[in-house]
């Protein structure tokens, strides 16, 4: 199939590995626009998906006590330079089951593309769910990506999560994440942003640390360069005995571009604590006359600084 070889090329180059859509012990789900090109299930993990009008339905189950040995690979992307993509996704992680998700979401010659990923999450008692997304949207400008998420975790449950968009152009981004942690629940989120030009940017992410024990971090790593804007919001409330939350946002600017930062905490109960950290500033001037006496450019510098902060 052509389009599935091009998308494939194309996951290739922002990093991905074709092996595994021929490795029977991986599980994949690829989709070009609303056209499912690929998919795979493996022993304990149920993917169920199906084409809509504009994009694609899927319901993914790890069953009960089932800890999935690989990662599953999921592969969206649009391969015009026009059009809209609606992923529409329901994962669920039965008690004690483990699984790690790699998403890689693929618009190399986006003009004037829409992408927008409506995900429902439930995490079962003892359950852990890792879920890495890396973006690329090429060198236009032309899309916008609206990702929602929200998630429930309950009793011991874990999940963790990294958003990653680092590589060409953001386009405009507009993140909605929420999470709900029950008692003793563990939740990690992290976003990584670069953006350039005119690159519009938004992140919400709110944890509330609804059980008793409960831990949260949000944590957000943003460079702007050009005349691109940010604004980052980081939610954190600590509703029962024990729960602990941080939130830690750090944005660097160059240019004339535009930064801001809304840490939020809301504190109901007397023994919850919840804490939060912002920075906003340029490219620190010791570190650059540093590595300028490495002998790099002060092009070179800035961006050995920038990508670290992104790491």
């Amino acid at each position: 199939m052509r389009e599935l070889s091009t998308l494939i090329n194309a996951f290739v180059d922002a990093g991905g590995d074709k092996s595994i859509l021929e490795n029977k012990n991986i599980a994949h789900l690829v989709a070009s626009g609303h056209k499912l090109l690929s998919m795979k299930s493996v022993e304990g993990l149920e993917i169920d998906a199906r084409e809509t009008a504009d994009g694609i339905s899927a319901k993914v189950t790890v069953r009960e006590g089932i800890q999935i040995e690989n990662p599953v690979h999921l592969c969206f992307g649009m391969l015009h330079k026009e059009g809209t993509q609606k992923i529409t996704r329901h994962v669920k992680l039965e008690m004690n089951s483990s699984a790690h998700f790699i998403a890689h979401c693929i618009f190399p010659k986006a003009e004037k593309v829409r992408h927008v990923m409506d995900a429902e999450v439930e995490i079962g008692e003892n359950a852990e769910m890792r879920y890495a997304e890396t973006h690329y949207h090429g060198l236009y400008g032309g899309i916008e990506v609206v990702p929602k998420s929200v998630v429930k975790i309950g009793r011991n449950g874990r999940y963790f999560s990294e958003f990653t968009l680092t590589d060409g152009r953001v386009g405009t981004l507009d993140v909605d994440y929420a999470v709900d942690a029950g008692e003793n629940a563990v939740t990690e989120m992290t976003a990584k942003v670069f953006g350039h030009k005119n690159d519009d940017i938004a992140i919400t992410e709110k944890v509330t640390l609804a059980g008793e024990n409960a831990r949260g971090l949000i944590k957000t790593r943003v460079a702007l360069e050009d005349d691109a804007i940010a604004e980052v919001t980081g939610i954190t409330e600590g509703n029962a005995a024990g729960t602990r939350g941080h939130v830690d946002c750090m944005e660097i600017v160059r240019d004339r571009a535009v930064a801001k930062a809304i840490p939020i905490v809301n504190v109901t109960h007397p023994l919850a604590k919840v804490t939060h950290e912002a920075a906003i500033g340029s490219v620190d001037k010791r570190q650059l006359e540093t590595l300028m006496a490495h002998g790099l450019t002060p092009e070179e510098a800035v961006d050995v600084i920038v990508r670290g902060v992104l790491r």
